[in-house]
């Protein structure tokens, strides 16, 4: 209107009805942010562990009296407000001794471990064992195996075998789960962690994933997860009914329990 009607800014405003103040409205630049960036980058640099408060308070005491919300807007443009992921503290486990049960369905233990198929995708076993016999009640193979995966795999077992008194484990996240405590207590089942650091703790178990990682990982190339359940299911079937062990007198699992039923 001012350029090709040649009216003055003062009609102009009152025909588009908009305020002078708002036409002459001009954006003031802010000549610090450049100097925040810089004094958050030098401390950053030197204290890499200190968050924003600590960046905001260090700036006040050199003398900068800039406002928390201008200094944080800055730090956040700069992506210094990632979050730090802290390593998971393990609550003090008491040393648990290893000794065998007097009968089955007593302590189970549990262990997970970990091999590729041969396009080089990870896979896991999850590997149960009762303590009595030695018996390998479960051999599952999958790429994921959560807390949730456990559960149904023990509450297979409860189907077909019932449950123990106490299950040992390690402090795998799977196995400090909230879940999985929740299933054990509601199941009247001790949950038992060894020591970190301190796989004998878990001995049986751990014995029992050298055999399988002898006789059954390091034998065969499996292609596909489907192969690795079959060959896992014909190796566990073998080990609990024709694989003499030393530490039972020459038996298999199948025999001593057979010996405890008669």
């Amino acid at each position: 209107m001012m350029q090709e009607h040649g009216v003055s800014k003062r009609q102009a405003c009152q025909a588009v009805q908009l305020p002078r103040s708002t036409y002459d409205y001009a954006p003031r630049v802010d000549k610090t942010g450049a100097l925040i960036a810089e004094k958050l980058q030098e401390l950053i640099q030197a204290h890499p562990t200190i968050g924003f408060w600590m960046c905001h308070h260090r700036l006040r005491m050199k003398g900068y009296k800039w406002n928390h919300k201008r200094v944080y807007r800055m730090y956040c443009q700069m992506q210094l407000n990632i979050r730090r992921r802290a390593r998971k503290r393990l609550p003090a486990r008491v040393k648990q001794t290893l000794y065998r049960p007097e009968s089955t369905n007593k302590v189970w233990s549990i262990d997970f471990m970990s091999d590729s198929l041969w396009d080089g995708r990870k896979f896991r076993l999850l590997n149960i064992i009762d303590d009595y016999n030695r018996e390998v009640l479960s051999i599952e193979a999958d790429t994921s195996m959560p807390a949730i995966r456990v559960i149904r795999t023990l509450e297979r077992l409860k189907e077909t075998r019932g449950l123990p008194e106490m299950i040992r484990t390690d402090n795998g996240p799977e196995f400090i789960s909230f879940r999985l405590d929740a299933w054990c207590r509601n199941n009247n089942i001790q949950l038992i962690f060894i020591q970190p650091g301190k796989p004998m703790q878990n001995g049986y178990v751990e014995r029992c994933n050298r055999s399988i990682r002898e006789d059954l990982l390091n034998v065969y190339l499996f292609k596909t997860l489907a192969e690795v359940n079959q060959k896992a299911q014909e190796w566990k079937d073998d080990f609990n009914e024709n694989r003499p062990h030393k530490a039972l007198g020459y038996k298999s699992p199948k025999s001593i329990l057979n010996d405890q039923n008669y």
